[in-house]
């Protein structure tokens, strides 16, 4: 998150930059009189929050996503030529906003032309080796190897892995998956001295007994590398948190200061406004989708189903319908790819995720939240429940029409995608606050627009 921002304040103030060069090269020697006395200072405040406004909605914060360089340059052309067109509707319904004779058009070619070179180079110092944090992980196991796929997966996320440490000596020198076996757990000094990291992750099951602590808390309190535990290094680096290694304790000492408590507080106020304000504000789209459900196929518009909420309370959560009348004639299904009893309308709703509209009504009642995990149909969360560990820890807090699982998960409906929602779920329970919600909110609305993520 931080390489993120870092990224965005930095191309904020290179867009204004670019803004002002524009001005410079439109007016020349009165482009000052038109900076001060025409407030154009202040109007290029508003291509730089367009721009970037553009940029977020092309996934352009997205390092893992976009990788190729055509892809990269296609992406900014792309998020530039909304940028334009917005703008260009800006100033025309508010003529105030309006700079000069084609200073948007200069403005939008100097980011074009200066804004692809610098993306072009932030994706080779992400990627670089040399820039990027080295990381020893001590231990061999499962979860050692998993915490090394995953910084595998996010080159551009600048880490990389240098080698693991292990305490069988016949696994000396082999790759477990690309790194290798460079040293044994009770070699640790010799290692860090050979091999220089940055960063230790303990990924030891049993740590009581098997770790060098004393080597382990000298070479932290010396400030020559930083010591962490695997847990924390992966659900930063993952946004979520693995089932496997859960401990209690990760959530029991989690969130507990006043400001977390006033926040909770304000919530539930917060909920019920903002669905009064959801019904209204959508509630032209709702007539048009009833009225083309009601044209497709006979049967109701709407139809209610069970779901388990908080605290394992059933309730009946309201949707438009989006499947065939006999869609479960034989018996409760996930939910599959391409879902042949989908209607057309329906397939088009679950798309965009109209069809969760309705659900502002359940957030009225008290049943959901905006925000939270999904809620689950009572058959399939009593399977789960039995099959899949800390599942029933979800239902600590209230069901949200949107989580964090549902941004950062393509949608799937099965048991294995029941345990990859659920480590994203756990991880929302455990740092709930203000910003995430407002993290969740935006990237919910990214994919209303351009229908990611969903089915």
């Amino acid at each position: 998150m931080s390489r993120k921002v870092f990224l965005l304040i930095i191309e904020s103030i290179f867009i204004y930059l670019c803004g002002v060069a524009a001005v410079y090269l439109q007016f020349a020697g009165d482009s000052p009189q038109v900076l001060v006395n025409e407030h154009g200072w202040l109007k290029l405040l508003l291509p730089m929050v367009v721009v970037q406004g553009s940029y977020y909605l092309f996934d352009l914060y997205e390092f893992s996503l976009i990788r190729m360089q055509s892809l990269l340059v296609l992406r900014i052309f792309q998020a530039l030529g909304l940028s334009a067109i917005t703008l260009s509707l800006i100033v025309h319904f508010v003529p105030q906003m309006w700079i000069g004779r084609n200073v948007f058009l200069v403005h939008l070619f100097l980011m074009l032309t200066a804004m692809s070179w610098w993306r072009l180079l932030v994706m080779w110092l992400l990627r670089n080796p040399r820039l990027a944090e080295r990381v020893l992980i001590v231990g061999t196991g499962k979860h050692a190897v998993e915490l090394a796929r995953e910084v595998l997966k996010r080159r551009e996320g600048g880490l990389q892995v240098i080698g693991f440490l292990g305490d069988d000596p016949r696994l000396l020198g082999q790759s477990l998956i690309n790194p290798r076996v460079i040293g044994m757990v009770s070699q640790l000094k010799e290692v860090v001295q050979s091999f220089h990291p940055e960063r230790i992750v303990i990924a030891v099951g049993n740590q009581r007994g098997s770790l060098p602590m004393e080597s382990l808390l000298e070479l932290k309190l010396r400030g020559e590398v930083a010591v962490e535990e695997s847990s924390s290094f992966y659900e930063r680096l993952t946004s979520r948190i693995s089932t496997e290694e859960l401990r209690p304790s990760q959530l029991i000492f989690a969130n507990s200061s006043r400001w977390t408590c006033l926040y909770r507080r304000s919530r539930q106020v917060a909920d019920i406004a903002f669905a009064f304000l959801g019904l209204l504000l959508s509630s032209p789209v709702m007539l048009l989708t009833a009225i083309a459900i009601k044209l497709e196929s006979p049967g109701p518009i709407l139809y209610t189903q069970d779901r388990t909420g908080l605290r394992n309370q059933v309730f009946k959560i309201i949707k438009f319908r989006s499947m065939r009348l006999d869609a479960e004639a034989d018996g409760a299904k996930w939910a599959e790819e391409r879902d042949p009893r989908a209607t057309r309308i329906g397939r088009i709703i679950r798309k965009l995720r109209i069809d969760e509209l309705p659900q502002f009504i359940n957030v009225i009642r008290g049943d959901m939240s905006f925000i939270g995990p999904r809620p689950e149909r009572p058959i399939f969360v009593k399977q789960l429940e039995r099959d899949v560990p800390y599942y029933s820890q979800r239902h600590l807090v209230k069901p949200g029409l949107t989580g964090w699982a549902q941004v950062r998960y393509p949608y799937g409906a099965s048991a294995k995608a029941a345990v990859e929602k659920l480590q994203y779920d756990l991880y929302y329970i455990k740092n709930q606050s203000l910003m995430l919600d407002i993290i969740i909110l935006f990237e919910t609305a990214r994919i209303v627009l351009f229908g990611k993520l969903a089915r």
